[in-house]
């Protein structure tokens, strides 16, 4: 078995770098969260060798979660790609150094298209970050490599650091886990981050009754649509209440009339009710915290627009 001590080291020092970067924080770092949050083009990443590759992650992150981003390779940037970028574009640079001869050959194009640069370096001194709009200072004491020459540390805290940037815009927007959710409709995050309205029994699937329905009726509705429930509505389909499989049962224990009866003196009032962006894990939680098998979907005008059953949460994968 290798010994352990190298790599608890390295992790130890990783951790002491990213760490170290919350007490540097400062206004140059709201400085860079408002031009990311006002940038009214896409967030463009660039930087070479592992610096690239933490690029992609970043702009990945910024995808998801609301701000459009791509990463720009540097060397195919001076050979032509400089044509992507605008004017209302914000470009983040990241280079430990801040003097990497690709980053630097593409200053003078930012300068003259006008575009805002956000640079992440260890230099405050150097090239990129002097040229910059706003520096975000990433240097660490020493990298994780028993030779303090592989990126290693410094890398970490690059990600970290851009990490805590695209947290904070996320904030700052007003993203929500709806929207998340619209940008990963695929995998287990998209069924978790799925909607009811994607799930939910809706048309003539839906049981409705009025409240005046004999109770023959309503148990011939019920049995047929195969909810286990009806919705009681108006003639507008404004829910009024709903009569379950458990409110009948409980209903013919306590009277021998029920089929004498009509669904308004059957139904529960003010059953639950969801809008149609609700999460289905959201449901899934109201009904198992609730003991209930059924919720009914509705719109901002209270009328009824789907069923939502257990078993079709159940479906998804969702437990």
């Amino acid at each position: 078995m290798p010994d352990l001590t190298l790599a608890r080291k390295v992790l130890e020092t990783e951790a002491a770098a990213v760490l170290a970067l919350a007490g540097r924080l400062d206004e140059h770092f709201a400085v860079a969260v408002r031009l990311v949050c006002e940038c009214r083009g896409r967030v463009i990443l660039t930087g070479m060798g592992k610096s690239g590759i933490v690029c992609r992650k970043i702009a990945a992150t910024f995808s998801s979660t609301g701000t459009p981003a791509f990463f720009l390779h540097p060397a195919e940037a001076v050979h032509g790609d400089l044509g992507v970028i605008r004017q209302d574009d914000v470009v983040i640079a990241l280079s430990y150094s801040g003097e990497n001869e690709e980053l630097v050959l593409i200053l003078e194009t930012l300068k003259r298209l006008g575009t805002r640069l956000i640079a992440v370096t260890s230099d405050a001194r150097s090239t990129l970050a002097q040229a910059a709009d706003v520096s975000l200072d990433c240097r660490v004491s020493e990298e994780a490599c028993p030779m303090n020459l592989v990126p290693t540390a410094s890398t970490t805290a690059m990600l970290a650091l851009g990490d805590a940037l695209a947290m904070t815009v996320l904030v700052e927007k007003g993203f929500q886990p709806e929207d998340f959710a619209t940008l990963h409709p695929g995998g287990n995050l998209g069924k978790k981050l799925m909607r009811v309205e994607q799930l939910m029994a809706q048309g003539d699937q839906v049981p409705l009754v009025e409240t005046s329905t004999p109770m023959r009726e309503v148990i011939y509705e019920m049995s047929r649509k195969r909810l286990g429930m009806t919705c009681v509505v108006n003639g507008d389909r404004v829910l009024l209440g709903i009569i379950t499989d458990g409110d009948l049962r409980r209903k013919m224990m306590a009277a021998a009339n029920v089929l004498e009866l009509s669904a308004g003196d059957v139904m529960t009032v003010g059953p639950v009710a969801i809008p149609r962006s609700t999460l289905a894990a959201q449901a899934l939680n109201i009904l198992e915290r609730r003991k209930i098998t059924s919720i009914v979907v509705i719109d901002d005008r209270q009328r009824v627009e789907g069923v939502v059953h257990l078993h079709d949460l159940w479906n998804t994968g969702l437990v």
